[in-house]
């Protein structure tokens, strides 16, 4: 039996992780086997990666933080989402290949068409059924990212980026949202948790009905 893999996508401060948490209750609450996971860092190889990326300690080039991203992801793949995927579970993931599309090749311009192909042999031959895309404006995002740090939260390299920063990756998502509406399901990121929570039972539950049934 092959699972199903979701992924949840959008800038910093769209409420995704809050998102993935809320769907994995209701999808356990109707008996479903059920796999959250992120990126990057969730293997204790890509937990010593995320630090390298993060932490701020090294400030690594673009394409080092490309590569070092793509090195997670093998791990995560292998180690984690294929073993879900192979017993049927459906996967959660906050993250994947989209991220380091906004972020690395279109937050940091790098040339996509030389480097799409890393992006598709880190994946492993496993990608998304269904991405929800968070969206949420980038000024919205960085209230939130702001409340969230004066309020103790800790914050990373990414998150300290400049507006413009923020911006282009939020075009990134537009675009891939665009070219991709078979894959890609928009969420209002801007409405309430309980609304924003409602639009993503209402897609999963089309996606997965098959599993829910």
């Amino acid at each position: 039996m092959s699972g199903y893999f979701i992924t949840f996508e959008g800038i910093d401060g769209c409420g995704k992780t809050t998102q993935r948490k809320l769907t994995a209750t209701w999808l356990r609450e109707q008996d479903i086997d059920v796999l959250e996971t992120f990126e990057p860092g969730d293997t204790a190889l890509g937990a010593k990666i995320r630090n390298l990326l993060l932490s701020g300690e090294h400030v690594p080039v673009p394409e080092t933080e490309l590569l070092l991203f793509l090195a997670d992801r093998t791990q995560h793949v292998r180690e984690v989402i294929q073993p879900a995927l192979q017993r049927g579970a459906v996967v959660l993931c906050d993250r994947f290949s989209d991220s380091t599309r906004a972020y690395q090749l279109a937050g940091r311009a790098l040339n996509a068409d030389v480097l799409e192909h890393l992006l598709k042999t880190a994946e492993l031959g496993f990608s998304p059924q269904l991405t929800l895309w968070f969206d949420l404006p980038v000024r919205d995002a960085l209230l939130r990212m702001r409340g969230r740090s004066a309020g103790g939260e800790a914050t990373n390299r990414l998150d300290e980026e400049q507006q413009s920063f923020h911006q282009s990756v939020s075009d990134a998502f537009v675009a891939m949202n665009a070219s991709e509406p078979e894959r890609f399901s928009r969420i209002d990121a801007a409405a309430g948790v309980e609304s924003v929570q409602r639009q993503v039972r209402e897609i999963v539950h089309v996606a997965v009905q098959d599993i829910l049934a």
